[in-house]
């Protein structure tokens, strides 16, 4: 790995400016290393920088997308064989920004189908490797861009957030993964999983590479109805201490009482308390009495909002048609060979919770839970400022070790979900390693308190002195 693709993205940035790095270079460098990739992490490697991409105040760093993001012209699968083939007419409005800020785009990574997963196993192409351990997932869904970042293959990128799908990679593949607030980013140009969930955000080495990122992906879009952007710019961040800031532990959401919590990860997980501490913030308890039933509530939601969504794909507009006989058999043949199991599995969840006479039990209960859970994090940040869990309860897990128990693959998402339900923001940083795996912690705080969790996880960050990677090579 030569020296220009081990520095962080900031640094790459400041180089480029003051004329010491090329930007042409250093994206031939990385689209070179991307292409000839065995990992699974990129579905489309681009040839050159988009025109228009390559200056800016993100000078010309280039940017590795999940491929659920619409671009232009470029293949957009959500990673799913109903869309191969698909080229948009319109880029998605976060992609546009962040290359008209100069960050161009290097290429789209894979991930699971439609962003149904937690280890990009799911998508139709194939799964990606951690590159950490080739024998292991690198979490899901935007496994591919956090595979890429964490393999030196790009120096950032962007993914989507439904319940853990930024968080939970970056976790498990020793990143920093960032999930805004509930509006705060535009879905325009998102292929959409559950609307009221799906949030875009950054997946860095660092917390100063995320919070340049997503300064420049916030923002209000009159594509998007649901967009707010934030009350403030993100600012850099700065902050080497935590004196007088209140660090909330859950008993729901600790890790030390839930089944199936790696021992490992509860250590990193008390360490990082006690680094807190250190710092001069403090911990203590606070309650969130409805989180235990966050996955419950969210496995009927999500797919309740995507078997609406994905009712698109039906081969009469776009992607992939089958059969044909007559409308009915060519819909049914073209979701049958293009949707894979997983997909079909939560469609078919989410159109009985739908469904006359089940609607009031399922979905309207749920839609009741996930008020709940919201009231619970309004009233505990009364309390504290930030609210602290693991990112996921285990690190990384073998290959095809969940694939046969969907339960399992479920659980992997218990720590994450509760905050997309809740609409607010939360980050995870790598806080330290598990029989050589990397262990990611997670940091919640009231919505748009965007800049105020960046600067608590940049002093802790500091302090907890993670250098793993192997993109240090």
């Amino acid at each position: 790995m030569s020296a220009a693709t081990a520095l962080s993205a900031s640094e790459a940035a400041r180089q480029i400016e003051a004329g010491s790095l090329s930007a042409s270079e250093l994206f031939d460098e990385y689209r070179d290393r991307a292409a000839a990739d065995s990992s699974g992490a990129f579905l489309h490697v681009a040839e050159r920088p988009l025109q228009g991409a390559t200056a800016g105040p993100l000078a010309g760093v280039p940017l590795a997308v999940k491929d659920l993001f619409c671009v232009e012209g470029v293949p957009s699968t959500a990673g799913s064989r109903i869309l191969e083939g698909y080229r948009p007419p319109y880029t998605a409005t976060v992609v546009a920004r962040l290359a008209e800020a100069g960050a161009p785009m290097l290429g789209k990574t894979n991930m699971d189908e439609f962003a149904m997963g937690s280890s990009n196993e799911n998508s139709g192409y194939g799964p990606v490797t951690n590159p950490w351990d080739r024998e292991r997932v690198p979490g899901g869904s935007s496994g591919g861009s956090a595979a890429a970042v964490a393999g030196g293959l790009a120096p950032w990128a962007i993914g989507t957030d439904t319940g853990g799908s930024i968080r939970q990679p970056a976790a498990l593949c020793g990143l920093v993964g960032m999930k805004p607030t509930y509006g705060a980013v535009s879905r325009y140009g998102m292929i959409a999983f559950a609307s009221s969930l799906d949030q875009a955000g950054p997946i860095t080495r660092d917390v100063a590479d995320a919070a340049l990122l997503l300064s420049h992906m916030v923002g209000r879009d009159h594509c998007d109805s649901t967009s707010l952007g934030l009350p403030e710019p993100v600012r850099a961040p700065s902050a080497e201490r935590l004196d007088g800031l209140r660090f909330g532990v859950s008993p729901e959401l600790a890790g030390g009482g839930l089944e199936g919590v790696e021992p490992g990860v509860a250590e990193v997980l008390q360490a990082t308390l006690r680094t807190i501490e250190e710092l001069g913030g403090a911990v203590e308890e606070v309650h969130l009495p409805h989180s235990g039933h966050g996955l419950s509530a969210y496995y009927v939601l999500a797919p309740a909002e995507a078997s609406a969504n994905l009712s698109r794909y039906d081969g009469v507009r776009y992607g992939l048609r089958r059969g044909g006989a007559d409308l009915r058999s060519m819909y049914e043949d073209t979701r049958s060979a293009g949707f894979g199991p997983e997909v079909k599995r939560r469609i078919m969840l989410g159109t009985y919770s739908l469904a006359s006479g089940y609607y009031d039990a399922y979905y309207g209960r749920a839609q009741r839970v996930r008020t709940l859970i919201a009231e619970d994090f309004r009233r505990a940040f009364d309390q504290v400022d930030f609210i602290v869990t693991p990112t996921s309860p285990t690190v990384a897990f073998r290959l095809g070790e969940r694939t046969a128990d969907p339960l399992a693959m479920y659980l992997s998402d218990y720590f994450t979900v509760p905050m997309s339900l809740a609409g607010v923001p939360a980050i995870s940083l790598p806080a330290g390693l598990s029989e050589g795996l990397p262990v990611g912690v997670q940091l919640a705080g009231p919505a748009f308190s965007e800049n105020a969790i960046l600067d608590a996880a940049h002093a802790l960050e500091g302090a907890l002195g993670f250098e793993g990677g192997p993109w240090r090579g």
